[in-house]
């Protein structure tokens, strides 16, 4: 490598870094009423023995699985990721990306998942999607203010405006939700554009996610903190020992699954808990 070619390649990493500090920024300086409104209705949701459900499709699995479960995350969320929808292991073939770019756009399956639960009257929803122009995050919002819920989207404000809308009723996520987040990325995502190449590389919307996610996340812990009702932490043992490691590891896991099993749909339901 030469020289020069070194010196660009540090020139353009630092290009990203730099767009994802200023995007950081962005969601700190304008986002940060909306992240406290949804941390407080989380918090509601948790405190009355509910979930906080959260879906994603493609790369807006992340959030999901950075709210829980994983260390520092607590019960009380429930991430809705379809497998069809977010294993981009195998990127062509069976079960390739063509397939599940195919499986968002199709309308009427976010009903279809959707009718695998019974959902609790202080239940939330919060559905990320970066494009907010797919069908089944619409169809997603749309079901679960059907069904009584608050939606929080979490999008790319933007971006969205600037896609067509893959719905039939020619809407946007942001258009079906209570709160609106905005993860301040540009139309296309990406950050970076390489002198000489008509494209842009390095997406900034997983880290915006990131952090929004876990801004609600310590958020809602604070409120719940403040009620006496914070579940249980899933702590690493570094921090509080092997056997307390373990111990918490379980209560968390039986919490969730209690939670959980309230929501199991029943064929003699509506959607909502009676």
């Amino acid at each position: 490598m030469s020289h020069g070619s070194g010196d660009r390649a540090r020139r353009y990493a630092q290009e990203w870094i730099d767009g994802a500090r200023r995007i950081i920024d962005v969601v700190e300086q304008t986002q940060m009423d909306p992240i406290v409104e949804t941390a407080a209705l989380c918090a509601d949701a948790i405190d009355a023995g509910g979930l906080v459900h959260l879906f994603g499709t493609g790369h807006s699995r992340i959030p999901l699985e950075e709210m829980f479960p994983r260390y520092g995350s607590f019960p009380g969320f429930h991430p809705i990721a379809e497998l069809s929808m977010t294993f981009h292991t195998q990127v062509v073939g069976v079960n390739g990306q063509r397939q599940a770019m195919f499986i968002e756009r199709t309308e009427g399956l976010g009903e279809v998942i959707l009718s695998n639960f019974t959902f609790g009257e202080k239940d939330l929803m919060i559905v990320f999607s970066a494009g907010g122009s797919t069908a089944v995050p619409i169809d997603i919002a749309l079901g679960a203010r059907r069904r009584g819920m608050a939606v929080v989207a979490v999008t790319s404000v933007e971006h969205s405006l600037a896609t067509e809308s893959g719905h039939s009723s020619n809407t946007r996520l942001l258009d079906h939700a209570d709160i609106v987040i905005d993860l301040g990325t540009p139309p296309g995502d990406s950050l970076v554009h390489i002198d000489g190449a008509d494209v842009r590389v390095g997406p900034g919307s997983t880290i915006a996610n990131v952090a929004v996610v876990n801004a609600i996340k310590v958020a809602t812990a604070s409120m719940l903190h403040d009620r006496a009702s914070l579940p249980p932490v899933i702590t690493g043992a570094q921090v509080i020992g092997a056997d307390e490691a373990r111990s918490v590891f379980d209560a968390a896991y039986s919490d969730h699954a209690r939670r959980l099993s309230r929501i199991l749909h029943s064929p003699a339901a509506d959607g909502r808990v009676p």
